[in-house]
């Protein structure tokens, strides 16, 4: 099916009433996209935020009149005579095929290769993840993942347990058990995370190894390896569980941090940790070390 989408300029304060207004005049979704490229901290639990100058797009049948949607949203002064708005046709594609085609497998460090599952495997003897994410987030496409992987590439997991805390698709904890890893544990606020991350254990053929948890049911135990790939809010209020999972002795490796907020994580986990140089990639980064304490 064609689609057409209306774009509308807006201020932070006016974006989710514009929304609201475009779902009610027929938009079959609703998004919300940064209109001047800024910098977005995550929200907490519950939280909504917009970047001060946010584009409100609603995605339209191509047959419907999307200027008459704007003369409704003009009318009902949801948006005034100086608001920007344009529409756009949308090309009709299967976009989960576009994503697939593009998909490509991809090398972190010297042993580490993470593959679609649906692609043919390029160097059979090395460390080969397949994966397929699903709904959760975990590709390896993404900075914050990519640096969790290099600095896996680089331990001596063989016969280690590992926490993967916020672990989307699996994708570490995974490659970690294919590394040599004893078993894992996952942990996600998402259902739909545990689910595929299930799936990426079964497609790898380490899902004995492999056990998820809701963090309301979450086990008490410690691990030789944590790793808490999420956000810099999160890695903060939650400092004291994620490192409570990691045995004196143990590794931790923390990404989902902007550059500037690598002082913070830094300041917080040194009480407990002894903490390696920081990586960068990117506007994102990369928080690694091990746990002070062992005898």
């Amino acid at each position: 099916m064609p689609w057409i989408q209306l774009k509308i300029d807006a201020k932070a304060k006016d974006a989710e009433r514009i929304g609201d207004a475009l779902a009610e005049c027929g938009a079959q979704a609703v998004t919300f996209v940064d209109a001047k490229d800024t910098p977005m901290y995550e929200p907490k639990p519950g939280e909504v935020l917009l970047w001060p100058d946010t584009t409100v797009v609603g995605l339209f049948d191509a047959q419907d009149d999307v200027k008459a949607v704007a003369q409704a949203l003009l009318d009902n002064e949801v948006i005034d005579a100086a608001t920007v708005y344009r529409s756009d046709p949308l090309e009709d594609k299967d976009w989960e095929r576009e994503w697939m085609d593009n998909f490509h497998p991809m090398q972190f460090g010297e042993r580490l290769w993470i593959c679609p599952s649906w692609r043919e495997i390029p160097e059979p003897d090395a460390v080969n993840v397949m994966l397929d994410p699903g709904l959760a987030f975990g590709t390896g496409t993404h900075p914050t993942t990519s640096l969790c992987l290099q600095w896996l590439d680089r331990q001596n997991v063989n016969n280690k347990t590992v926490v993967d805390f916020g672990c989307g698709s699996g994708i570490l904890a995974v490659a970690a058990l294919k590394l040599g890893a004893t078993d894992a544990i996952g942990i996600d606020i998402d259902p739909q995370a545990l689910q595929a991350s299930m799936e990426n254990a079964r497609r790898n053929q380490v899902q004995d190894k492999l056990t998820v948890f809701l963090p309301k049911d979450q086990p008490q135990m410690q691990a030789d390896f944590v790793l808490a790939n999420i956000l810099s809010g999160p890695l903060l209020e939650l400092r004291p569980v994620i490192s409570g999972y990691c045995k004196p002795g143990g590794k931790l490796v923390l990404s989902g941090i902007l550059a500037e907020q690598v002082g913070a994580i830094e300041t917080a986990y040194s009480e407990e940790f002894e903490l390696e140089p920081s990586a960068i990639e990117g506007e994102w980064a990369r928080v690694s070390g091990t746990k002070m304490g062992a005898e």
